[in-house]
């Protein structure tokens, strides 16, 4: 089951530099939300705090109408919220299949083989790798492997930053094909990506950030054909 995030006036800083100012954003359950921005314009802070991985100096975040602003991060697992984190920062001496069942720690329903094939059947290639090291993969299947370990923690809201950054065109249909099939399955997505083109198209919402403050919202779509997205993020002069 989906869940709404509500992010209500979030400030957050390093030190006494303020990297994201006055955020509020809503991504109702059952969307697609992607964030959009140039490197340093707080994509990634927004969703460390949103995990309990930042700080939050000012503002709230509410996951499914539940406060999580000062909730500690494997608590927001517990209750639904999961990342996928730029990098990946998998455990490279871990097999696959190792990988994938730490995304599970938090659970205690103790099944978990059919959550282990449904993520093989979303990658089938991590079923050809299932005992090879992590570190030994190729970056697309490392990627596709850190969507299945947040997977295996059956989010209802999954947090996704840059899961297309390095990857050539093919994987990056295939990672896209997987966010839309987890979304269509219920799960709640938000999406942080340079790639703002491949984002839009997907996006039910979409906000782009400029220094730290969304300077502009809307559907995916609409925003494709907005003057000041195109010029800045899609490389059209119109």
């Amino acid at each position: 089951m989906s869940v709404d995030l509500v992010v209500s006036g979030l400030t957050v800083g390093y030190g006494s530099i303020l990297a994201v100012r006055d955020v509020s954003l809503t991504v109702k359950a059952g969307e697609i939300a992607t964030i959009v921005g140039a490197n340093g314009s707080g994509k990634t802070t927004i969703l460390n705090a949103l995990c309990g991985l930042r700080d939050v100096r000012m503002g709230s975040v509410s996951l499914g109408g539940t406060d999580i602003t000062h909730v500690p991060p494997h608590d927001r697992v517990k209750l639904g919220l999961a990342q996928v984190p730029e990098g990946r920062r998998l455990f490279g001496r871990m097999t696959v299949a190792e990988n994938l069942e730490i995304g599970a720690f938090t659970r205690t329903d103790g099944s978990l083989a059919a959550d282990m094939d449904r993520i093989l059947t979303l990658f089938p290639r991590l079923k050809e790798r299932y005992r090879q090291l992590a570190g030994t993969l190729s970056g697309g299947e490392q990627q596709m492997v850190a969507m299945g370990r947040a997977l295996m923690a059956r989010p209802k809201c999954l947090l996704l930053d840059e899961p297309t950054m390095g990857l050539a065109p093919q994987i990056v249909d295939l990672v896209l094909d997987a966010v839309r099939t987890v979304n269509g399955e219920g799960v709640t997505v938000l999406l942080v990506e340079q790639n703002a083109y491949r984002a839009l198209e997907i996006a039910d919402r979409a906000f782009v950030i400029e220094t730290g403050e969304i300077t502009l919202t809307g559907p995916g779509r609409d925003l494709v054909d907005h003057p000041r997205v195109r010029t800045a993020y899609l490389g059209h002069d119109s």
